[in-house]
């Protein structure tokens, strides 16, 4: 698959240790496959950003795993359950990739595809608004 990338989200993950970034890599691309459209970029001056009219996710290495920062205030459904934190978080939630731990791509791809479209329909503090009317 080939996508435009950011050269500071390269050098991020070109600084890790070997396994973290091969878990960035597949992320990268699960979200670019996710949808054609989406962009990489650095915000808070050195965490990769994926986005696509709003944030999707943000990469966030740790000593002894990979964070994956869903920004879906929680509305995404999770029916493999692969969310490990931030359940109760009005912004985002986290999919931590421990050192030889597998990418749950299938379900990964699904909540990047319904974050995309959440953010296409307007965003998900948009979409919260709208439940709390019906």
């Amino acid at each position: 698959m080939t996508y435009k990338t950011e050269p500071r989200v390269d050098a991020y993950i070109d600084r890790l240790p070997d396994w973290q970034q091969a878990v960035c890599r597949e992320i990268r691309d699960l979200v670019h496959a996710a949808d054609p459209e989406v962009e990489e970029t650095i915000k808070f001056s050195d965490r990769p950003y994926f986005v696509l009219d709003g944030n999707i996710c943000a990469l966030l290495a740790a000593k002894d795993h990979v964070n994956v920062f869903l920004y879906d205030g929680g509305l995404v459904p999770d029916p493999e359950g692969i969310v490990t934190g931030g359940q109760g978080n009005k912004t985002s939630r986290t999919v931590a990739v421990g050192k030889g731990e597998k990418v749950k791509k299938r379900a990964l791809k699904a909540m990047f595809k319904q974050i995309i479209a959440n953010n296409r329909a307007g965003g998900w503090r948009k979409l919260k608004k709208e439940q709390k009317k019906k």
